[in-house]
């Protein structure tokens, strides 16, 4: 019955395999949704977006870089929806920018701001952001000029930042006494896993200061812009004053050597670590006249050696076997043990420093330019465009299905026509196209009940099936049965594992027979060969007559 289930189990799978193959994927539909800005990249995208053709240089060396990174609009690379389109980055390790104005400019002083788009890393995180920039009013229409410099009112969005991932959500605020801009940055940004799939990212910005972070829906970080953000929006009312000098006789050192502390008359520095153990014995038995190691009574010199080229032949050492059986051989020493009048070198004591004044620090004065800004929402640049500039080590980042606006309800209306219904259809794709051994834990445990029934008819079945599958394609066998490969493979490994000890054993019972070649030996065909090649002479010198002695360069040992 087991078996029975198990096969219907598997014939029910592969046919709604089957039949989800069939059904034709969902067509894409535009949201009937309005908003400020609301962009899915139909046929009129190129009207709204303008790719870059400005440079850029890098902060440090100066280096020049131009934006040359191609844009398309076009369907993913693995889409689960029919005609759905995105903006993707195409050129892997370059400089991508991109913008487009609104048609009218966007002011969040009294509204919320919401801000919700997709990003999907189709080839996987390797280095590569996927943050937008809004952009100050005025500057929209940048276009061709969009760059670095553009000044921008929010950064917000992912960026794999090799190593790890985060999603940014930075803030520029003017100093109301210096004028100047100022990024502040989420001191605690969201660290998300990343992968292949669509992932939704939104951000809700509310006119009393607070803001709430989501990531595929789900609220990451909730906070007050006057206090999650680094630098801080206001200043420090006081600074250290920048012309406080420390005092040359200012004294900061807390405890000192006691100045009256001498050293003690039995102290000895000099007095080592160890000495002799002057109540050691040496042990019973021990062999002084014995050498550790002695000529080996086995060896012999060898037929060939030639002492007068070989100079005189000593036998090889081994362990004295005397040695074996006593407490030890040789000279007896006594070993050591801790000097127990050991002091090391002397120093003084430490003791607090009458001197002593505290910690310098400068003295504080009133920050020339403090400012307090309780309401930093309406204080922000109003936003007249939308960018993408960034450098990415990996392409087809893709964007789709942005709104920005001021409603949370209409973001999450889109969200429902758009993202969930798309990242479910990704999972189910990408766990079909998960390789065969990720299977059902359930079909795993009918499996495992079926081998408890009968271990050796499920074994046998499960190799023949295998051994008729790779007659056919061994590659495909080895990745449908993956376990059994395997398993087939140890079981080879030990066989020969087995024969490998077997053949040891045998040939270890005998002894190898070695035997020296002698001067005596009769010559070997590649000697006679050697012998009747004639001699060939260098250059400038005559060929030696036979009978001659020849010098070697070799030197004789003595």
């Amino acid at each position: 019955m087991r078996r029975v289930a198990l096969s219907a189990i598997l014939v029910a799978a592969a046919t709604s395999v089957a039949v989800a193959e069939d059904q034709s994927k969902p067509a894409f539909k535009p949201t009937s949704i309005k908003a400020p800005f609301l962009e899915q990249f139909v046929d009129d995208w190129s009207d709204r977006w303008t790719p870059s053709e400005a440079t850029k240089k890098t902060p440090v060396g100066g280096e020049t870089f131009s934006y040359v990174g191609k844009w398309e609009v076009e369907e993913p690379s693995a889409g689960v929806i029919e005609g759905d389109k995105g903006l993707v980055a195409k050129t892997k390790a370059a400089h991508h920018a991109i913008s487009a104005p609104f048609e009218k400019a966007i002011d969040f002083s009294d509204k919320p701001l919401v801000v919700q788009y997709e990003v999907k890393y189709q080839k996987g995180g390797n280095c590569g952001g996927g943050y937008l920039k809004l952009l100050e009013d005025g500057f929209q229409t940048a276009g061709k000029e969009f760059s670095d410099k553009t000044p921008w009112t929010i950064m917000f969005g992912p960026d794999l930042t090799c190593p790890g991932t985060k999603v940014h959500f930075i803030f520029r605020h003017k100093n109301p006494i210096s004028g100047e801009f100022e990024e502040k940055h989420l001191k605690v940004p969201p660290r998300p896993s990343i992968e292949k799939l669509t992932n939704l990212y939104t951000l809700v910005l509310h006119p009393n200061n607070t803001y709430d972070v989501l990531f595929n829906g789900e609220s990451h970080n909730r906070g007050d812009l006057l206090e999650d953000f680094n630098p801080s929006v206001n200043p420090a009312e006081e600074i250290d004053d920048p012309e406080d000098k420390k005092p040359e006789d200012w004294v900061d050192t807390k405890r000192i050597a006691d100045p009256d502390a001498t050293k003690p008359d039995d102290w000895d520095e000099d007095a080592p670590y160890e000495i002799p153990d002057e109540e050691a014995t040496k042990p019973e038995g021990w062999l002084d006249d014995e050498p550790d190691n002695v000529a080996d009574p086995d060896a012999e010199k060898p037929e060939e050696w030639d002492d007068e080229e070989d100079g005189d032949w000593i036998a090889p050492t081994v362990r004295n076997p005397k040695c074996d059986s006593a407490p030890g051989c040789g000279e007896w020493k006594r070993p050591f043990k801790a000097n127990p009048d050991y002091k090391g070198k002397w120093y003084a004591p430490q003791i607090d420093n009458p001197a002593y004044k505290g910690e310098w620090a400068p003295r504080k004065i009133a920050n020339p330019n403090y400012f307090q800004d309780l309401t930093p929402v309406k204080s922000l640049k109003s936003i007249g465009g939308v960018g993408i500039e960034l450098w990415t080590m990996t392409e087809d980042i893709l964007f789709d299905n942005i709104y920005i606006g001021h409603s949370i309800e209409d973001a999450q209306a889109l969200a429902a026509e758009t993202f969930d219904v798309k990242k479910p259809l990704e999972v189910a794709a990408d766990k079909a196209a998960q390789p065969a051994e990720d299977v059902d834990e359930e079909v795993e445990d009918l499996t495992f009940d079926a081998f408890k029934a009968d271990p050796v008819t499920f074994l046998r079945g499960r190799l023949i099936k295998f051994v008729d599958a790779a007659k056919v394609d061994p590659v495909a066998a080895f990745k449908a049965q993956p376990q059994t490969a395997a398993t087939l493979g140890l079981a080879m490994i030990t066989f020969f594992g087995m024969l490998g000890t077997l053949f040891g054993l045998v040939g270890g019972q005998q002894k190898p027979i070695t035997k020296s070649a002698k001067k005596t030996d009769a010559p070997s065909p590649d000697d006679k060969v050697k012998k009747e090649t004639a001699p060939v002479a260098p250059a400038g010198e005559k060929e030696k007559k036979a009978g001659e002695k020849t010098d070697t360069p070799v030197k004789k040992r003595k």
